[in-house]
């Protein structure tokens, strides 16, 4: 036995008996040509995270433009007084907590009316769950507080009954029902300090200097707005408002509304603390018989026809008044059966009693018990299925017929393609509407009396904010022949143009999946087109026309079909298929179609779906997509391959756009989608090839930019380099500019050290010795902030940038509007710089951004995102479609929950083949 083993035998022997411990053997002896490794501490290791940069200076290019934004400017008059926060526990009088959502604001603002003096006249700030905050600290660090509220929630009956008109007696088994104790209308609650946020942490905040309590500051005041808004009866999502007005809501099919409402939240900026408010929309189900919405959901003439298992889903969770008693219920399902056969147990008011001295139970259907104890003759849901308000094992069935929506209810699921368009097309506003729409809606929020803001000294400007815009002129573009323009109003044009590197169509072919168009004119068209624009293609080799007997057939049967009628008669693999699809709007043929050519054969398709004859400026807009997915170029920046464009064209650098995108709400097993497309063929910036992965639903970090197998790396970042590599004539970047989309501020941190270590590490992988500079930045639409011009009632014009006044204190961002704003009011792109190591001027990175926003080759027009991060969007959204009409079995991340431990298993994508893994296929 060795002396280590003995010794540990030694101390676990004399440790059990209460012997002395034997002595350790001494310290080793150190050579002295050794030096020990620190060990590194927890807070050793904390130092060297990483932190958005702050700004290093202001942009001065560009003409200036004098702009008004929507923030108001907040005035803070008491900054030496305290928030104090309070946590808050409810419970009924026989001690269960209070599990019941949406009351405990019922019960607050009882406590605060029965026990104002009790309280010092401290005005609330509650959360509405388990946080509370007052301005200045309450008498005592705990504090309990009994009420009873008149009114907990509409009468109800739980239970195998249904429920009563509200004017008669209970029977007796209603009344041990009403006595159970959630029908309680007794609460005791529990107030205890939690801790004090200085309002001087808003000072430091409006400094640059943010902390906990900064952070904490800010959430008080907006949770301060929404308890302004639920006292006035809103919908609340977040830090968005909705009122019960209809004027307010407009239909989008479906019986869904758009309902339109307010954002506000306050920020703090260079500018001091302002209050950020704008419109925003969401859905709401339209109120009213519940029978119309499921008829007008499922898209069908009357209930006979609807499908009562999907509709048993879609109306979970929602709450219905019952007629005659106008009580309120939540659905919690449906019955198995319609209400004729439906049958339940209950106790007749005058049924004869047991030796218990209980009334005996007596079983019947709902529809009789409707027509004999409540009168009442159904008149059409006698043979439809019951809804259920009870529990499971406990059901309460009311006929359907008897059922209204209450009005403000969010409709959480996902829209369909026509729902969505409507959508967008009825919350459009001009600029000028909008502003007119935010001042009226900040005079009816009525702010200045909400009593807790009054309390510590602030007060909102009814003014929208002055800010000093620059516009940023357009980068001047390269098309064929030599010919160079520079685009008018974010907007060119190919006419009597070529593109700058045309392709040559030589084999190609034409599969029709019932278009109804006249192909033999569309591709006469598209030859004639092609050759004004540069690109010869010669005739096709054939044009497939789809049986008459697939065209009711599954999408996948459809496309094996087509696929082997094209094999049959081709002598070899098409260089390009143009494929006319039947329906413009979610083709179902598109995903199996995109699938079977990208990942079986290798072939580029362009799938197209003409409504009417296509038109030259439609055919051009399809060419422009074909001859970039076919490696041509359309346009690119004339400095592009100079080295007069910043340090990107002066060493090499790969630029990088990532995205992640998610299922429709609700589908929690769908996998999320990560991609990231990088720039290729240094020094162009305008080429760019993707790769996409598979990742845990609802993952916002991207998981597989590293991905070790044995002593291989199989992650996304090591294929991008590699490509870049062996299309850049065998350089590494020097510099890898990453632009981020996606992500809120919150998650910063994220991918400042997370994500920008993986590929840190990959690139580390690839060649210890390599050290590549990064520049990192997070570009943003969802925000709430707008611009508008002070001499125009037009859009701000495109190239605008704003970096001073309503941006951050200290750290380095600023918006831009690339694109002209046609319709509606333009929503500017917020880009945070988080990290560089390359050290851009203000003006050279702006400048960039800019330009990226010109390099997109689907359009002739400035977007509002730079490319690289469209391109992943569009990327990840056409590698989801192959995952749509996949067996669920293959695809669903988790089979009704995890069985084995580790990381759930996600469905992988198949791999594209290798002719068009470096393509933009998804252009």
């Amino acid at each position: 036995m060795d002396s280590s083993t003995g010794n540990g035998a030694d101390l676990e022997s004399a440790n059990g008996s209460g012997v002395t411990d034997a002595l350790p053997p001494p310290p080793p002896v150190i050579p002295p040509n050794v030096e020990p490794v620190r060990v590194k501490t927890e807070a050793a290791e904390k130092k060297n995270l990483r932190v958005p940069m702050a700004r290093p200076g202001f942009g001065s290019k560009g003409q200036k433009i004098q702009l008004l934004t929507n923030h108001f400017k907040v005035n803070v008059a008491n900054l030496q007084g305290h928030f104090y926060h309070y946590s808050v526990a409810l419970f009924y009088d026989d001690g269960r907590p209070v599990e019941q959502k949406g009351i405990g604001r019922k019960i607050l603002d009882k406590v605060h009316q029965t026990y104002h003096s009790d309280l010092d006249g401290k005005e609330f700030a509650y959360d509405g769950e388990k946080t509370l905050f007052t301005f200045g600290a309450l008498p005592s660090n705990k504090m309990d507080f009994s009420v009873v509220l008149e009114e907990v929630s509409s009468t109800r009956t739980n239970g195998n009954a249904s429920p009563n008109n509200g004017n008669e007696e209970p029977s007796d088994g209603d009344r041990k029902r009403l006595r159970r104790p959630n029908r309680s209308k007794s609460f005791r609650v529990e107030i205890s300090y939690a801790a004090k946020i200085p309002l001087q942490a808003l000072a430091n905040a409006m400094r640059g200097q943010e902390s906990e309590n900064s952070q904490e500051a800010i959430r008080v005041l907006d949770i301060i707005l929404r308890q302004h808004a639920a006292r006035q009866g809103c919908l609340l999502v977040r830090q968005s408002f909705f009122h019960n007005d209809p004027s307010n809501c407009e239909p989008v099919g479906g019986n869904i509304l758009g309902c339109r409402g307010f954002h506000s939240s306050f920020r703090t900026t260079q500018g001091g603390m302002s209050l950020n408010m704008d419109v925003t929309t969401t859905m709401i189900i339209k109120p009213g018989p519940l029978v119309d919405f499921v008829i007008a959901n499922q898209g069908v003439n009357d209930p006979f026809n609807v499908d009562w298992s999907k509709a048993k889903r879609t109306l979970k969770n929602l709450r219905i008044k019952v007629s005659p008693s106008n009580q309120e219920y939540r659905i919690t399902g449906m019955s198995d059966k319609p209400c004729r056969e439906q049958m339940f147990e209950y106790r007749p008011r005058n049924a004869p009693k047991n030796e218990n001295r209980e009334s005996e139970t007596v079983e019947i259907s709902v529809y009789d018990y409707f027509l004999r104890e409540r009168n009442l003759e159904l008149q059409y849901s006698a043979d439809l299925p019951c809804i259920n308000v009870g529990k499971p094992k406990r059901p309460t069935y009311i006929p359907l017929e008897h059922c209204t929506l209450i009005p403000l209810q969010r409709y959480t699921k996902a829209l369909n393609t026509f729902q969505r368009s409507a959508l967008v097309e009825k919350s459009r506003q001009k600029p000028q509407e909008r502003m007119n729409v935010l001042s009226k809606a900040l005079k009816v929020s009525n702010y200045d009396t909400e009593p807790l803001l009054r309390s510590c000294g602030i007060s909102i400007s009814s003014n929208f904010t002055q800010v000093e815009g620059r516009v940023l002129q357009a980068p001047k573009l390269k098309m064929g022949r030599g010919d160079e323009l520079f685009p008018r109003n974010g907007r060119w044009n190919f006419n009597n143009k070529q593109f700058v590197e045309p392709t040559k169509i030589d084999k190609w072919a034409v599969a029709n999946f019932s278009a109804r168009c006249n192909v033999r004119q569309l591709v006469d068209d598209l030859m004639r087109i092609g050759g004004m624009k540069g690109v010869e293609i010669a005739p096709p080799f054939d044009v497939f026309e789809e049986g008459h007997q697939f065209r009711r057939a599954p999408p996948l049967i459809r496309v094996e079909k087509m696929f082997e009628e094209i094999q049959s008669k081709l002598p070899g693999a098409p260089q390009f298929i143009l494929c006319l699809l039947p329906e413009r709007k979610n083709c179902d043929i598109y995903g199996p179609w995109k699938k079977k050519n990208l990942t079986e054969y290798g072939i580029v398709t362009q799938c197209m779906a003409p409504v009417r004859q296509p038109n030259d400026q439609y055919l051009t807009n399809c060419l422009l997509k074909i001859n970039a997915k076919l490696g041509g170029l359309n346009s690119l920046l004339s400095v592009e391959r100079t080295p007069a464009f910043t340090v990107v064209s002066k060493v090499p650098t790969i630029i990088l756009g990532m995205d992640v995108s998610h299922g429709s709400p609700g589908q929690s097993d769908v996998p999320s989608i990560a991609a990231v497309v990088s720039s290729r063929q240094w020094p162009l910036i305008s080429k760019y090839r993707a790769s996409v992965r598979t990742q845990p639903s609802k993952a916002e970090m991207i998981e597989s930019l590293v991905k070790k197998n044995g002593t291989e790396d199989d992650g996304i970042i090591k294929e991008l380099l590699v490509d870049f590599y062996a299309s850049s004539g065998k350089r590494k970047p020097e510099n890898i500019i990453i632009f981020r989309d996606g992500v809120s501020e919150s998650q910063f941190n994220q991918v400042l050290n997370i994500e920008l270590d993986q590929i840190i590490e990959a690139c580390k992988l690839l060649d210890e010795n390599w050290n590549p500079k990064f520049l990192l930045l997070v570009a943003q639409k969802n925000h709430h902030t707008k611009f508008f011009q002070t001499s125009s009632p037009d859009n701000v014009p495109p190239g605008t940038i704003i970096d001073s006044k309503i941006c951050h204190p200290k750290n380095n961002d600023f918006y831009l509007c690339a694109h002209a704003g046609m319709i509606g009011t333009t929503r500017p792109t917020h880009y945070h710089v988080l990290y560089d190591e390359i050290h851009f001027s203000p003006d050279e990175l702006q400048e960039l951004v800019h330009s990226l926003s010109y390099v997109y080759q689907r359009s002739t027009t400035a977007i509002s995102v730079v490319a690289p991060i469209c391109y992943a969007h569009l990327a990840a959204a056409q590698l989801g479609t192959f995952m749509k009409f996949e067996d669920q079995s293959e695809t669903s991340s988790s089979h009704g929950g995890v069985t084995a431990p580790g990381p759930v298993s996600v469905a992988q994508l198949p791999k594209l083949k290798d002719n068009v893994a470096n393509s933009m296929f998804f252009c």
